[in-house]
């Protein structure tokens, strides 16, 4: 996965030091309530769709670009899921990263699940009680989506809590 150009020049002024990034998580369920995952080239787990805004992109672009990207599938953003900073991530080569994760919930409206870069080593459908483990910010998007709640979700106050 080429890192963007953007983070290549903010990363040879602060080096290592932590770098907020706007990221997107897109949960896209078809007809069927099916979710689009893809098996990531750099750890080998399941995931939703997701990736880094670039500088300027709104969010629901981002996702819709990433989705397709990432799996040949075209998209609509329906609606806002969730906003939540991570905790911090020290990547392999000692980055340090605060993700804001903007979750968005997307239809489809065409092209073909497949892999589609070198971000992904697999993609596919998964039936609800079918979808492998997820890290803990994308469980809640997908269990947001599916909860039939149209209140965008943020972390409340005390951990593990959660409010409109």
């Amino acid at each position: 996965m080429p890192v963007p150009e953007f983070i290549i020049a903010l990363r040879n002024k602060i080096g290592h030091d932590p770098l907020p990034l706007p990221g997107v998580v897109a949960v896209v369920l078809d007809e069927q309530g099916r979710v689009l995952m893809v098996r990531r080239s750099d750890t080998g787990e399941w995931a939703l769709t997701t990736g880094c805004l670039e500088p300027g992109e709104q969010p629901a672009a981002g996702a819709v670009r990433e989705v397709r990207e990432e799996t040949g599938v075209d998209v609509v953003v329906e609606r806002l899921l969730s906003v939540e900073t991570l905790d911090l991530e020290v990547l392999p080569n000692g980055d340090q990263v605060h993700w804001l994760a903007i979750g968005l919930l997307c239809r489809v409206v065409g092209g073909q699940a497949r892999v589609n870069d070198d971000e992904s080593v697999e993609v596919g459908w998964f039936a609800p009680d079918e979808v492998p483990p997820l890290p803990p910010h994308q469980q809640r998007c997908l269990t947001h989506a599916r909860s039939g709640d149209r209140r965008a979700m943020t972390p409340g106050t005390a951990a593990g809590q959660w409010t409109a």
